[in-house]
């Protein structure tokens, strides 16, 4: 049996954060619900967007959740993966743009 820091079965108490402070989980929950009701942008899509966003700040609650709730909204696999290659390309691009902060600096220091 594979042992993991994170335990899928917590997925399912994310409601329990109200018990310690009911009144800011209620708010969060209000937020968080109306969000991800339907808008300018379809459910499906927001869900899309959840999970390419899940896995930029590797989240393996969300990224369960949200596989799960694509699924449901009828994502294809393939739009998943190309969703993933989305958020990489912007992790990775965010990454490489902060090395003009290097270049800068290092062009300060070897003045």
């Amino acid at each position: 049996m594979q042992k993991t820091y994170y335990d899928p079965a917590d997925l399912k108490k994310f409601g329990a954060i109200r018990e310690w402070n009911q009144e800011l989980g209620d708010k969060f929950f209000e937020y968080y619900n109306s969000v991800f009701e339907e808008g300018s942008l379809s459910a499906r899509e927001k869900s899309l967007i959840a999970l390419a966003v899940s896995h930029t700040v590797q989240c393996p609650y969300c990224i369960d959740a949200y596989t799960h709730d694509g699924l449901q909204r009828g994502v294809t696999k393939e739009e998943m993966m190309e969703a993933l290659h989305v958020a990489a390309a912007i992790r990775g691009g965010a990454s490489l743009v902060h090395g003009v902060q290097m270049m800068n600096k290092m062009n300060k220091l070897d003045g």
